[in-house]
């Protein structure tokens, strides 16, 4: 079936050229939504409420309570149900307050609600409804025990009395008024998902399916070497941060002011995590899992094919140690053969001899400098040494890192 046959109840009496019956359109917003609206009749009485749902094939399932009004009603012969979803694209604002309006995709399915009995159909439905909330979750925790169960109830809708409206484009104004010198247009909107916040004893760090990268350079790598482990850096790792970190030296160069505490700490690493421009990842020790410092990858460029590692904080106990090594050497083999980076670069402060050094072992090459380039945490500005390593460069530097980490 491609498209759902118009009733009387989903043919509009206003605006028809915005009605879609298309299956695909339709099952596309279902999904894309978390929340829908069920209306029903109750003793004379109208009822909407909220509630989660999920799609699975050409059946709309609605979580609920075994006491809720909607649940107790659609036993037996079922409920009569009109279920809606609306996904809100973007405000637009016209010259003439008349033609305000709002670009939409909505869904409205009428039908019987039945409550669904069968096992193996309730196991089904409730997978989807929390894999729903997050693709993968289902796998990724504990089942719902029998007491659990009975207090939880599913409504099933079948997917045959359905149609779609929306509303695209710019402003509809009255030709009269173009002329008038009112800014008109559209401001898109959409749900984003913010940063995941571990809940008080959680020691496991934030799952795959929570993180949303805009690119695949944008992707924090799990990277694994004899020396050293880099996974995507976690609020859960705050607490072995600080205790490899806390060293005055160790922060000495950093953008970033040394934490008194594992809360101020907390601060740094969670800014480092909303920065869409940065990749922050953490290094530990892949024999005992110990956390010993952390890097990024940030001015990151899939354009331009460009890359920087930068930000790194090492415990002092790994100074002099094949922990820094082998760390650039993981980034720079996903930069370059992973990622196809033309280009690798690192900004050190100027006065930052010892890191200079550190660089250019690696078979970096100095630039210039960058004057007053970025502001220290006591408010001075510090002038900025950059280096860079090209693609046809990366051969000879790997054989020669590799050689050299083979006998630490």
């Amino acid at each position: 079936m491609d498209s759902y046959p118009p009733t009387a109840r989903t043919t509009p009496l206003r605006y028809r050229r915005r009605m879609s019956y298309d299956v695909a359109v339709a099952h596309a917003v279902l999904d894309e939504n978390l929340v829908c609206h069920v209306g029903f009749v109750v003793d004379g009485e109208p009822r909407v409420l909220p509630t989660l749902q999920a799609r699975v094939g050409h059946t709309l399932y609605l979580h609920g309570s075994t006491g809720s009004r909607a649940m107790l009603a659609a036993r037996g012969d079922g409920l009569p149900v009109c279920v809606t979803v609306t996904l809100l694209d973007g405000l637009v604002l016209a010259r003439s307050q008349f033609h305000h309006s709002i670009n939409y995709r909505s869904v409205v399915v009428h039908g019987v609600a039945r409550v669904v009995t069968d096992p193996q159909e309730r196991s089904r439905a409730f997978t989807s409804l929390v894999d729903k909330v997050a693709s993968g979750r289902a796998a990724d925790t504990r089942p719902p025990t029998a007491a659990e169960l009975a207090t939880t109830s599913v409504l099933a809708v079948p997917l045959t009395e359905v149609s779609v409206k929306s509303r695209a484009g710019g402003p509809a104004d009255d030709a009269e008024d173009y002329a008038l010198p009112h800014w008109a247009g559209v401001v898109p909107l959409r749900l984003t998902a913010g940063e995941p916040i571990p809940d008080d004893g959680v020691t496991s760090p934030v799952p795959r399916y929570l993180r949303e990268p805009a690119t695949v350079w944008h992707a924090a790598p799990s990277l694994r070497g004899r020396h050293v482990q880099v996974d995507p850096l976690d609020l859960s790792h705050v607490d072995g941060l600080f205790t490899a970190l806390d060293d005055p030296e160790v922060w000495r160069w950093s953008t970033s002011a040394r934490p008194s505490s594992p809360v101020e700490l907390a601060a740094i690493v969670r800014a480092a995590l909303t920065d869409t421009a940065r990749v922050a990842m953490v290094q530990r020790d892949p024999a005992t899992g110990e956390v010993l410092g952390s890097t990024s990858y940030h001015a990151i460029d899939p354009v331009n094919r460009t890359i920087a590692i930068g930000y790194t904080l090492l415990g002092r106990r790994w100074w002099r140690t094949a922990v820094n090594t082998e760390t650039k050497l993981l980034l720079m083999a996903r930069a370059f053969d992973d990622l196809g980076a033309l280009r690798v670069e690192w900004y050190v402060d100027l006065a930052n001899v010892r890191s200079q050094t550190a660089v250019e072992r690696l078979g970096a090459t100095r630039e210039g400098v960058l004057r007053q380039h970025r502001k220290r945490p006591d408010g001075t500005w510090r002038d900025t040494v950059v280096f860079s390593m090209l693609s046809d460069e990366w051969p000879a530097a790997r054989s020669r890192l590799t050689a050299a980490l083979s006998t630490a």
